[in-house]
């Protein structure tokens, strides 16, 4: 049976639209191209096959849908720019199928001018159709935020930009299936600049509030305790807390080669957060110290070594640094983490433990890189000889914290 729906990639964005849309009740085809097969449970799986879900690797599938949304994954490339790699391979696999009246969405983080001046040009090659005459073509940013329980597709806004009036009320019709309110962008730069406003926001204010760590730390202020009081303000602060770095499928762009000026507050950003990894190792470092014992040949645990709490996805974790800069003073290192059943760090296996809190009984230090549910504080700060809290998370005075 056809699929109404072809979501091309299965990666961090791909996955939770595909499974929007089958809550909502439409037919879905998840298509891959890459790496990016997803990371649904069998369980999962199961439960979406049921519903309308066919996963599927045959481009000729792609040509009995009615709308294709590409969202594979566009990490830096080793010139700091997207790699737009997966984006194209999907391109060119719908491009060779893609019929009249297609409603094409890129999802997909990318640069303001992408989506017209690169998507378009693929799709229309590899078809002989043209953009906003023959089929429609939006972008629409990703808007997800792994593991939040709190705030589902339903109860998100989706923003969408057409290439034209007409596409952008095709996508609108689509998304309108999907959430409880559908924003019209003015047009297809503005809702990809959207995506890179929302992005650099969060890095931006991360990096304050990373800098504010390390300040606080050296003037012996509670950091933890000035972010409770202040987000007690009910206008003009939000919220953000430090940790040992930024992970995630969000990457900043700061418009380097794009534009006749940089973003010079996000390239600072990364800058600062850049450096955090390197930071916690130096408290890690001096704390041992403190404690008379050397980083050469410490027992050091990493709790979490995921980007985010209670999410599998380590793309861009700070754990990996830590962990390397660990090793390179001469201590001795293992993990913990529910979700991360082996974990490698220069292509070398890291001993993980089970045991969790025998095993901070036992390390010189233990430092929570990821407050996952699971984890009971309270006990990991009665257990731990040593605790260096990067999340703040712990009781007041049971633990070190960032």
């Amino acid at each position: 049976m056809p699929a109404d729906l072809a979501v091309i990639g299965l990666g961090s964005y791909g996955l939770p639209l595909a499974q929007a849309a089958v809550a909502a009740g439409i037919s879905t085809l998840g298509f891959t191209t890459g790496p990016e097969a997803g990371s649904l449970s069998p369980a999962e799986l199961r439960r979406m096959h049921l519903a309308g879900f066919r996963p599927g690797t045959d481009p000729a599938q792609l040509g009995r849908v009615r709308t294709a949304v590409i969202c594979p994954s566009t990490a830096s490339d080793t010139d700091g720019g997207l790699d737009l790699g997966q984006v194209e391979a999907a391109a060119r696999a719908l491009a060779e199928r893609l019929r009249p009246h297609t409603t094409v969405i890129l999802e997909s983080p990318v640069l303001p001018g992408t989506t017209e001046e690169f998507l378009r040009p693929l799709l229309e090659e590899g078809s002989g159709l043209r953009a906003g005459r023959d089929f429609h073509l939006a972008y629409s940013p990703s808007r997800v935020d792994p593991g939040n329980r709190d705030h589902t597709p339903a109860g998100t806004p989706k923003v969408i930009g057409g290439l034209t009036p007409a596409c952008t009320e095709s996508a609108a019709a689509f998304y309108g299936r999907l959430t409880d309110k559908v924003v019209r962008a003015r047009g297809l730069r503005e809702a990809e600049t959207v995506q890179l406003l929302e992005t650099n926001f969060r890095h931006v204010n991360i990096a304050l509030v990373n800098e504010m760590a390390v300040l606080c730390h050296e003037l012996g202020v509670d950091l933890w305790d000035v972010i409770r009081c202040a987000e007690t303000k009910p206008f003009g602060f939000q919220a953000f807390r430090p940790g040992p770095g930024v992970g995630g499928h969000g990457v900043p762009q700061d418009l380097t080669g794009h534009a006749t000026r940089t973003l010079r507050m996000v390239e600072l950003a990364q800058q600062v957060n850049h450096r955090m990894p390197r930071y916690v190792v130096q408290r890690a470092a001096t704390l041992l110290n403190e404690h008379g014992k050397s980083a050469r040949g410490a027992r050091v645990l990493l709790l979490g070594v995921t980007y985010k709490p209670d999410v599998a996805d380590q793309r861009g974790t700070p754990a990996q640094e830590i962990a390397i800069r660990l090793m390179e003073l001469g201590a001795s290192v293992s993990y913990h983490d529910p979700l991360v059943a082996s974990w490698n760090v220069l292509d070398r296996p890291v001993p993980r433990t089970d045991a969790l809190y025998d095993a901070a009984a036992d390390a010189d230090l233990t430092i929570l890189l990821q407050n996952h549910r699971t984890y009971d504080l309270q006990a990991l700060s009665v257990k731990a000889q040593l605790l260096l809290d990067t999340r703040g998370t712990t009781p007041a005075g049971a633990a070190h914290r960032l």
